[in-house]
């Protein structure tokens, strides 16, 4: 994309009063998080771990649930020494200037977060893999108390209040999204004047839908990916390249390259 248009999308955020987002898998890329489906995907190259990832198959049986958390300690990838990179960092700036209405995010990483960003301004539509949860009672807890639980040979966790099957507190395949998380995605993408998508196809849904409402509200739309969306014909601007040197120029706290 032309170095002016990445003037124009900055004069966009400049003017801008509530900026909403949806961030997608692109964003952690630069962070080294690989993905789930492609050549080097978690789950090309473990099938098992798509299984774990089905909520009837986790819940049926011992043996999966077991997979699952001892994949937790002593996977391949580490999830906790990921770190976030600069297309993160950008949007912390976003919320510095008081323009970051709301961050709406498919990752299960907690990169925004641990960036900065406030809690309260992010909705994690798929979950988070930094809490763990009860399938029984609904409590919810930091991860990393299950995982020493684990490590010390309780190799199928059960919940402490109620005895029931624990599991990472992300949206499973056949798991429905947690309470609320949907309406106040949509919200935001009523009441924003510019939505930025990125690092998303666009083509996983619902949360996909926030650009559509956001549209039909009256904001400009900015998609910034790597490739081609689902969702192209319905932007203002389209950015290409790397995520983690676009947004820092368009928000102004760094030169793409």
């Amino acid at each position: 994309m032309a170095e002016t248009r990445i003037d124009i999308v900055r004069e966009w955020i400049d003017t801008a009063e509530r900026v909403a987002l949806l961030t997608g898998a692109g964003i952690s890329t630069d962070s080294g998080l690989p993905d789930f489906r492609g050549p080097k995907g978690i789950w090309t190259k473990n099938p098992d771990a798509e299984k774990q990832a089905n909520l009837q198959y986790y819940l049926a049986d011992p043996e999966v649930r077991k997979r699952s958390w001892q994949s937790r300690i002593n996977g391949d990838f580490d999830w906790s020494s990921v770190e976030p990179n600069a297309g993160h960092l950008a949007l912390v700036e976003l919320e510095k200037r008081g323009k970051l209405h709301l961050l709406v995010t498919q990752n299960v990483d907690g990169l925004h977060q641990k960036a900065g960003v406030s809690q309260e301004r992010v909705v994690e539509i798929h979950g988070t893999l930094q809490e763990f949860m009860c399938m029984s009672c609904d409590v919810r807890g930091p991860v990393e108390v299950v995982l020493e639980r684990v490590r010390d040979g309780d190799t199928d966790p059960a919940c402490r209040d109620c005895g029931g099957i624990l599991k990472a507190a992300v949206v499973s395949f056949g798991q429905n999204l947690f309470a609320g998380d949907m309406e106040r995605s949509i919200e935001g993408a009523q009441t924003c004047d510019l939505m930025l998508a990125v690092g998303t196809t666009l083509g996983v849904f619902p949360a996909a839908n926030v650009v559509p409402v956001a549209i039909e509200s009256g904001a400009r739309v900015v998609i910034v990916n790597g490739s081609a969306t689902e969702m192209d014909d319905l932007a203002d601007a389209i950015l290409r390249g790397s995520i983690s040197e676009i947004l820092p120029e368009i928000v102004g706290t760094g030169t793409a390259q």
